[in-house]
């Protein structure tokens, strides 16, 4: 065991001499795993200025076509060749020597199959061996009911008769049960993969439950994920952690990484952000992207690491290489970016998902016959996104619909469909061609692209650069994104046109700012490698970082999104949580808000500790919310000590550089109270201005706050001066001439004899109530004045 660990402790060391990062999980998923197409990063970081192509995001070998390199280059070139060289001098014989001794250990160490019982019981299998006329290889179960491995020992097993087992009983009843658990998982998957109903999905879970009781390694993989996040199985982190545990004693990148997270997070183990980076580098050497991606944000951002721009550009790279080789013709998967706390905060704010009504209206429309749907329904289809579902079927029936209708933009979608191909639509360079010309001859960028595409690699067409470039410049005109990428490599590479990497960073430029994921990915190489443009290692590692959140591990986002609107808060923060680790700001960002609001995975008492973590990290990218969420916390003391100098410093950082309303009310009130800063009630009052500028929705707040101020303003006045002081100060006779007080008397007089005068007129105008005169005694009338009797 000992020479066995020497020797993979000595490859491992040789490979990382020689740079490269090896992709070892074999299952291939785009998510979680390498493909041996993915660069070395020793190619990785080389310079990509001259001897290379970059085509649609790939980078090929010129094979000597290219233009004649320049003395600079040479120089660089002939630099890194002495660099390399003098490293092979010094090492390669010392490494090579140690290398070859344990090689030829492992060799001889290499055991010798012999016969267990039989008739040859302890000597050497012989292979091949001939059996009812046929030779094997390797040991077999033919011939035996049982299912048990045997071999011959002879040549001639018919002859001789001489044979053994292959394996002990219990290596085989084990080696059977492995088998029966892949039957198992076969069974599952397929149900899963096929199936789009949750009663169905749910029913495949039961089978890889029952397939990763066996211990079949790719089974606990996908129950311990689904126990994590709650897909289609109860969440029980506990449960989660101890497979996750087995899987990393067995090796598995993946469960590494899962460990690394739940070290790095807190759920259901203590945290350790120590332990979460040995677990998530061992994940990365054994290939797991997921883990890479971590590590990259973490030495962009400095988390438990020293920061390092050069080791998150490593890690980016690698990941963004393989996100880039994966983008097709249809274009890459749409990452739909929903903030929970602006839902909240603005809920008639349309957060780009469409409602199942609207849904249903535009499908009532397209059916009706309404081109303008049935082309809006099937790039939904195509592309996926805005809570529909990717599926090529019912997209290529509606741009069917479309097209027939007589529709340029539907046709050129069927012909990137027929171009790429598809399970729905097979693949055919001839009608994906005839659907190109149709939409290019009516004017159509995407179909002038896609006719250009077909010249430029030879599809159903000769190859013809010129014809290439002026399809392609047709379709950058009109703003076209796909055109303007391909323009851009055309000029990078010199392909029909002189080399050109100003005009390649133009067409770079312009395809990125409509959202064309290889193109960030273009341009991320240019400034990794100062390939016209000056180099910068930051801006290399924003735009890579760009692409590897543009992945399909994105799609957890809706995932979460999804979780947290069916009312389950605690598995949509786990999936936030792990996407945050990942380095997405809005993951970040909505994990916050759902601890903010208690969510019971979390310790009551660990809630606000954690929320504040994420808000700072999302802040750190830039989030307004995130960093007045900051101040927020510091004032109330969420989480933390109240500190209102550092609740004041997140709300400046705020108002100064998003120009935040929020930020500069709170800045107003502070210099108003005086907390965390000198009491100034004149720039409360200047900030409480800058407020209602900024947002219309503030102008209610900054009045009732500027009324408010004007009271104190006013009572702190009063209590300040000194009014007999005041008038000690005054100089009457300067003031009002040397006779003031013969004027100021007769004022007095004056105004009192009006106030007199006033008054008795009042008095003598204004009559008594009739309610309120004095009632007169009605009395009898003389007698004389009787009427007679």
């Amino acid at each position: 065991m000992g020479r066995r660990a020497r020797l993979g402790l000595m490859l491992c060391l040789a490979a990382l001499w020689a740079g490269g990062l090896a992709a070892a999980d074999e299952e291939g998923n785009q998510d979680e795993s390498l493909e041996s197409k993915t660069l070395s990063a020793e190619d990785q970081v080389k310079d990509h200025s001259t001897g290379t192509r970059v085509v649609a995001g790939q980078i090929f070998l010129e094979s000597g076509k290219s233009d004649s390199p320049s003395k600079d280059e040479e120089n660089f070139h002939s630099q890194e060749e002495e660099k390399e060289n003098s490293l092979e001098e010094l090492n390669s014989l010392e490494m090579s020597n140690l290398l070859n001794q344990d090689l030829e250990e492992a060799e001889i160490q290499s055991p010798v199959l012999t016969a267990i019982g039989g008739t040859a019981d302890g000597e050497p299998c012989h292979f091949p061996f001939l059996f009812m006329e046929k030779e094997y290889e390797e040991c077999t179960a033919d011939g035996r009911e049982d299912g048990r491995l045997w071999c011959a020992t002879t040549y001639d097993y018919k002859k001789d008769q001489k044979w053994g087992f292959c394996e002990t009983e219990e290596q085989s009843n084990k080696r059977r049960q492995m088998q029966e658990a892949e039957d198992v998982y076969q069974t599952g998957m397929k149900i899963l993969n096929e199936s789009s109903k949750k009663a169905q999905k749910k029913e495949a879970y039961q089978y890889l439950l029952k397939a990763a009781d066996m211990n079949h390694t790719k089974a606990m993989e996908k129950v311990s994920y689904a126990l994590l996040f709650g897909d289609y199985l109860k969440q029980n982190i506990q449960s989660s952690k101890e497979l996750f545990e087995k899987l990393t004693e067995e090796g598995s990148p993946k469960g590494q990484m899962a460990l690394g997270f739940l070290y790095a997070s807190g759920l259901g183990v203590n945290s350790s952000q120590a332990k979460a980076l040995v677990y998530y580098t061992f994940g990365a050497l054994g290939g797991n992207l997921i883990a890479h991606m971590i590590l990259g944000y973490r030495y962009w951002a400095g988390i438990g690491v020293l920061q390092s721009c050069e080791s998150a550009l490593t890690h980016y790279r690698l990941v963004a290489n393989h996100v880039a080789s994966d983008i097709s013709l249809t274009g890459g998967t749409v990452v739909q970016r929903i903030r929970l706390a602006d839902e909240v905060e603005n809920p008639g704010m349309a957060s780009g998902m469409l409602e199942e009504d609207l849904i249903q209206y535009y499908q009532f429309l397209a059916e009706k016959g309404d081109v303008q749907a049935q082309v809006g329904l099937g790039q939904l289809h195509l592309h996926g996104g805005r809570g529909v579902e990717q599926n090529h079927q019912r997209a290529f029936e509606y741009f069917n619909q479309a097209a027939y209708a007589g529709n340029s933009h539907a046709m050129a979608f069927l012909g990137k469909m027929y171009s790429e191909g598809s399970d729905v639509v097979p693949q055919s360079n001839e009608t994906a061609l005839q659907y190109f010309k149709k939409a290019a001859d009516m004017g159509n960028p995407v179909g002038q692209s896609g006719l250009g595409m077909a010249y430029l690699y030879g599809r159903g067409v000769p190859v013809n650069y010129e014809l290439a470039l002026k399809y392609f410049q047709k379709a950058a005109e009109q703003g076209w994104v796909d055109g303007q990428l391909q323009l851009g490599s055309m000029y990078y590479n010199g392909i029909g046109v002189k080399r050109d990497y100003k005009q390649a960073l133009k067409y770079f430029n312009l395809a990125s700012q409509g959202g064309h994921i290889l193109a960030f990915y273009n341009l991320a190489q240019m400034h990794a490698t100062g390939t016209g443009v000056m180099q910068s290692c930051h801006t290399a590692v924003e735009l890579f970082k760009n692409v590897c959140e543009r992945g399909r591990w994105s799609e957890r986002l809706m995932t979460a999104y999804n979780s947290y609107k069916d009312g389950d808060s605690n598995s949509a923060v786990v999936q936030y949580l792990l996407l945050a680790e990942q380095g997405y700001e809005v993951a970040q960002s909505n994990a916050a808000f759902i601890l903010d609001q208690k969510a019971g995975i979390v310790g009551e008492n660990e809630t606000y500790p954690r929320a504040l973590l994420h808000w700072n990290r999302a802040a750190s990218q830039g989030y307004t919310v995130a960093r007045i969420k900051l101040g927020d916390y510091h004032f109330y003391g969420f989480g933390t000590d109240v500190d209102y100098e550092t609740a004041f410093i997140h709300y400046r950082l705020a108002a100064e550089q998003q120009h935040s309303a929020q930020a500069m009310f709170n800045l107003g009130y502070m210099h108003e109270k005086g907390l965390g800063i000198k009491q100034d009630i004149h720039l409360a009052k200047r900030f409480y201005d800058m407020a209602a500028e900024a947002s219309p929705d503030a102008q209610v707040p900054v009045f009732l706050a500027l009324c408010k101020l004007g009271v104190i303003y006013s009572l702190q006045y009063v209590r300040e001066i000194n009014i007999r002081e005041v008038f000690s100060h005054i100089d009457m006779d300067q003031l009002l001439g040397p006779e003031w007080d013969l004027y100021l008397m007769t004022i007095i007089a004056l105004l009192l004899g009006t106030i007199i005068a006033y008054r008795q007129r009042q008095h003598q105008a204004i009559p008594r109530p009739a309610g309120l005169r004095p009632a007169v005694p009605q009395q009898e009338p003389p007698p004389e004045h009787q009427p007679p009797q």
